[in-house]
């Protein structure tokens, strides 16, 4: 997160209203949650675990047992069933 200048972007009625409050010190300004990105969105976790679950879904489909594809991608077969039987 960086810094901006209140001046810059404000209009000045409503600087001069902060700075009756707050003068010269930072003010973290929080989001009103419509703007949130989900988990992983941002880093790209998301897509890659997405193409990972899609590709084991494939594996299973096409005859690969739930031990084998554990193996292959480090996930317990339990992990892999989830992955296959849930939607």
């Amino acid at each position: 997160m960086r810094y901006r200048n209140a001046g810059d972007l404000l209009p000045e009625a409503l600087v001069k209203e902060l700075q009756r409050y707050v003068q010269g010190e930072y003010l973290y300004i929080p989001t009103d949650g419509t703007q949130r990105k989900g988990w992983g969105e941002r880093s790209g976790a998301r897509q890659m675990l997405d193409a990972r679950n899609q590709a084991i879904r494939q594996a299973f489909r096409q005859g690969v047992s739930p031990e084998v594809l554990g193996e292959q991608y480090h996930l317990s077969p339990a992990s892999i069933r989830r992955i296959v039987y849930t939607k």
